[in-house]
């Protein structure tokens, strides 16, 4: 038996048994639909998958903003400082050389001799120039002379002179004379390095007890210490400045207002220049691409039409010549089969001839030729034609055109090919053909433009003229316009074609001047 607590429990484990094994198998079936996808996704691409594309274009958008945005700032701000620092420097320099040469010139005024800072080490005025043979009164009123200079310099908040026991000798702050300085990094290094020291600082920072100045600054101060050196290059005082430069700080925001636009022009016209010869690059590796695929349909096209051609030369001549035999028999009904016979046989052997033509590469070299009597020749040998069908040519065959490049077997054929077009998608009861070659100046180039007044083709098919093996005839391959453009570009000349619905289709050729 169970005990009555064991019954009043059992439900409730057995509930959280059930929740347990529920939650383990979404996890479970969960886990297992992701390591699918991740396999999936990692798997090789096998021959039936297509790859995704890559887009050269996007990807180089996304890398080279990456790149240039950090690199700019980065840059912007090192110039920046860099600026900022050096006008400071200069500034510094300029307070540094003015205190030089006024105590040289008091120097010599009290008899120091020729070098220029004798006087410094009388600066201090606990020193004693009693030994160096020199009168108190004099070092005092030469002292006193050098101070008040200090006192005028401009823009000045502080400034205070330190012994070499880093105690303040003089102040425009007469409060802080005596003081000492215990812990101040910047006066410590003035006396190391026996050079200038400048600091910036916010006006907003916690003062220092040195720093209780005359004038409350506004935007920023310039901290600077000039250690003043005697004739032996020793040390004798150092000149504490803080001044609140409002001319250099315009110029220090002029000259990163110039560094920051600067910085941005060039990042801006470095990514146009890349974003231009990648765009360029990709244009072209596309084209080559489709060049590509198009000399592969080419190969494979000329494969198929030579086995086609062997297969099928010799059956189909035997087929004509024995419908040619039939010809002469007094059968009407079988003259007419055998006549039907010869025009099938015939439109065979035309698809036959034009796929192996198609299908071969253009080697033949460039020639001037007239494209007038190309032109002339072409429909020549379609006025039966013409005639047949109440077909209307005009065109002025004794216009007077520049020789262009070409060839004259491929443009016959590829006129042939045009004109063939336009007889086909003229009405049965006749139409019109109007042909007009002129000169272009723009490039200097021979334009031919063949009209039609036919059926014309909507934009679907338009759009589709110059693909390989597309065609809406019931006999046609579809290789004339594509025969057409391939022998156009041969020769360095354009095709295109513009039709309306139910008002006909205009061919334009341009040839290149020979």
């Amino acid at each position: 038996m169970i005990p009555a607590d064991s019954k009043a429990e059992a439900p409730q484990a057995t509930d959280g048994g059930l929740r347990r094994h529920a939650t383990r198998k979404y996890l479970g079936d969960w886990y297992a639909r992701w390591k699918a996808r991740r396999e999936a996704g990692s798997a090789p691409v096998s021959s039936g998958q297509i790859p995704r594309h890559f887009n050269l274009l996007r990807w180089f958008s996304i890398a080279s903003l990456a790149l240039l945005v950090p690199v700019a700032i980065v840059t912007g701000v090192v110039l920046s400082r860099f600026v900022a620092e050096e006008a400071l420097q200069h500034d510094g320099a300029v307070t540094a050389e003015f205190t030089e040469n006024t105590v040289a010139v008091e120097g010599r005024q009290i008899g120091l001799g020729p070098a220029a800072l004798d006087l410094s080490r009388f600066m201090d005025y606990r020193v004693d120039p009693g030994p160096f043979g020199v009168q108190r009164s004099a070092t005092d009123r030469a002292r006193t002379e050098v101070l008040e200079h200090l006192g005028t310099l401009p823009r000045v908040l502080l400034a205070s002179l330190y012994g070499m026991d880093g105690r303040i000798v003089w102040s425009t702050n007469p409060s802080l004379i005596g003081s000492e300085s215990r812990e101040n990094e910047e006066l410590q290094e003035a006396f190391r390095s026996r050079r200038q020291v400048v600091r910036r600082h916010a006006s907003n920072i916690s003062q220092k007890e040195e720093q209780r100045f005359v004038v409350q600054p506004t935007a920023f101060f310039v901290e600077n210490y000039l250690p003043l050196l005697d004739s032996r290059g020793r040390v004798g005082v150092v000149l504490e400045v803080y001044k609140e430069p409002e001319h250099l700080v315009s110029v220090v925001q002029r000259g990163q207002i110039v560094v920051w636009t600067t910085t941005l022009a060039g990042g801006v016209v470095i990514y146009l220049g890349l974003y231009s010869i990648v765009r360029r690059a990709a244009a072209l590796m596309a084209e080559q691409q489709k060049q590509l695929v198009e000399n592969e349909s080419l190969v494979t096209v000329g494969e198929m039409a030579s086995a086609l051609a062997h297969s099928l030369r010799n059956p189909l001549g035997t087929v004509r010549s024995s419908a040619e035999l039939a010809l002469g028999t007094d059968d009407p009904s079988v003259r007419k089969n055998a006549e039907d016979i010869i025009g099938q046989v015939d439109i065979l052997s035309a698809s036959v001839r034009e796929l192996l033509v198609y299908s071969r590469p253009l080697t033949a070299e460039a020639q001037p030729i007239d494209i007038a009597s190309v032109l002339s020749n072409v429909l020549d040998s379609f006025n039966h034609v013409f005639v047949k069908n109440g077909i209307r040519v005009s065109w002025n065959p004794d216009r007077k055109c520049p020789l262009v490049h070409g060839n004259t077997a491929l443009m016959t054929q590829a006129l042939h090919s045009v004109v063939s077009n336009a007889i086909e998608a003229l009405p049965r009861s006749g139409g019109e053909i109007k042909i007009d070659i002129h000169p272009v100046d723009q490039p200097a180039r021979v334009e031919v433009v063949i009209r039609d007044n036919g059926m014309g083709m909507t934009s679907q098919q338009l759009a589709m003229a110059f693909k390989p093996f597309h065609t809406t005839k019931p006999h046609g391959l579809g290789v004339g316009l594509p025969m057409l453009k391939r022998v156009m570009e041969r020769f360095g000349g354009t095709v295109s074609l513009s039709s309306v619905e139910d008002a006909g289709t205009a061919v334009r050729l341009q040839f290149r001047i020979a």
